[in-house]
C-alpha cells in the first residue's frame, strides 16, 4: 500500500499529460479501426498475448514456445493484413485532423451530417408520397423495439433510408430506429397510442409514432403515405405539416438540447466530487 501511495505522490503534471496524450492517440486509433476487420484481428492478437503469458506462468513449455514463435512471425503478418487500415490511418493523419479535432467537434459534425441525410431522405419520401416512420432514440433505450425488426447497424444515409421505405420491399412496412448517426434496425413494430382524443383522420403510422413517444423519450419523424405531409411526434404529441427546413431546425435543436443535458449532468457530478 505504501508503494502505491509513493507512486501516486511521484506523478507530476508531465506524467499526467503524457498519459493523456497516449490515451487520446489510442482512442483515435480505435475510432479508425472500429467496426472494421482490424478490430476483430486485434482482439485475436490480444487473446494470443494473454495465452502466451498464461502458458509461461503455468510452465507449459511447448505451448509457450509455439505461441512465442507465432507472435514473432505475426509481426510481419500484421503489416500485410493491416495494410488497408494502415493506409487509411496515414491518410487520416495527412488530412491534419488526427490530433486537431476535438471529440466534441467530431460529434457535432456527425450530428449535422446525420440530420442532413435524414432531412434529405424525408424530403424525397414526402415528394414521392412514400410513407415513412423513423424513431430517434434518446436516453431511453429501445432494444426491445429493435429486436422486433431486422438489425442493420449502418451509418445513416439518405439513399439507405429511401431504399428501406420503397413500397413492396421487405423492410418498408415498419419503423426505422436510429441512434445519433446510426440506423440500428428497420421493419420494427411500435406500440399504438391509447389516447382516445387522437384524430380519427390519423392512420396506424401516426398512431404508432405517437405511441412510442408515450412510452419513451424518443422523437419520431413521420411521412404520410396519403398526403406526403411531414410530422414529428414527441412526448405523446404530434406536430404536423412541417417542411424540410423546419424539420432540420427541430432535429438540430433536439440534439443540441440533449448534448447540453449531458454536459450539465457531467458538471453536476464533478461538483459533487469536489464537495
Amino acid at each position: 500500500m505504501q508503494d502505491v501511495l509513493e507512486l501516486f505522490m511521484n506523478i507530476g503534471i508531465r506524467d499526467i499529460a503524457d498519459m493523456a496524450i497516449v490515451a487520446f492517440v489510442f482512442y483515435k486509433l480505435y475510432m479508425l479501426i472500429r467496426e472494421t476487420r482490424a478490430e476483430q484481428l486485434i482482439k485475436g492478437i490480444i487473446l494470443l498475448l494473454l495465452a502466451t503469458q498464461v502458458s509461461g506462468w503455468l510452465q507449459l513449455h511447448v505451448i509457450n514456445w509455439i505461441l512465442r514463435n507465432t507472435m514473432t512471425v505475426g509481426v510481419i503478418a500484421i503489416l500485410i493484413v493491416f495494410q488497408p487500415e494502415l493506409r487509411r490511418a496515414l491518410e487520416y493523419i495527412g488530412r491534419t485532423k488526427f490530433l486537431t479535432k476535438s471529440i466534441i467537434d467530431i460529434e457535432e459534425e456527425e450530428i449535422k451530417n446525420a440530420v442532413s441525410e435524414l432531412t434529405e431522405a424525408v424530403g424525397s419520401l414526402s415528394r414521392q408520397k412514400i410513407g415513412a416512420l423513423i424513431v430517434i432514440e434518446r436516453e431511453t433505450g429501445l432494444s426491445e423495439v429493435v429486436e422486433t425488426g431486422t438489425e442493420i447497424r449502418g451509418k445513416i444515409s439518405s439513399g439507405l433510408l429511401i431504399n428501406i421505405f420503397i413500397p413492396n420491399t421487405p423492410l418498408h412496412d415498419g419503423a426505422v430506429v436510429m441512434r445519433k448517426n446510426q440506423i440500428l434496425a428497420a421493419g420494427c413494430l411500435l406500440p399504438l397510442t391509447d389516447n382516445p382524443n387522437i384524430s380519427k383522420a390519423l392512420g396506424t403510422r401516426h398512431r404508432a409514432g405517437i405511441g412510442i413517444t408515450e412510452r419513451s423519450d424518443s422523437m419520431v419523424v413521420i411521412v404520410s403515405e396519403e398526403t406526403g405531409s411531414i410530422s414529428i411526434a414527441e412526448n405523446g404529441k404530434l406536430r404536423r405539416f412541417l417542411d424540410v427546413e423546419k424539420l432540420s431546425e427541430i432535429l438540430l435543436k433536439s440534439y443540441e438540447a440533449e448534448e447540453n443535458r449531458k454536459l450539465q449532468f457531467l458538471k453536476m457530478k464533478w461538483r459533487q466530487k469536489d464537495e
